[in-house]
């Protein structure tokens, strides 16, 4: 059975190595950071897009989750 700190451990680990993976690629720390604590940036759209020759900032625009207005 999993506890709420058990989850909360994991989805720390898990932003930990998703932030982790974007600074080794060149994002500034501080967007890595944004980035990794949200799930819903596709975290290997967004490295291909910077291998590929695209600054970081523009790949998180590119990529950026859109919002449902209205949405329940």
């Amino acid at each position: 059975m999993q506890t709420r700190a058990t989850v909360d451990a994991a989805r720390d680990d898990v932003a930990r190595w998703r932030r982790e993976q974007l600074t080794a690629r060149g994002f500034a720390l501080p967007l890595a950071a944004e980035i990794a604590q949200d799930a819903r940036y596709d975290l290997h759209a967004l490295i291909e897009l910077v291998e590929r020759g695209c600054p970081p900032e523009l790949a998180m625009r590119i990529l950026a989750p859109v919002e449902e207005h209205g949405a329940p």
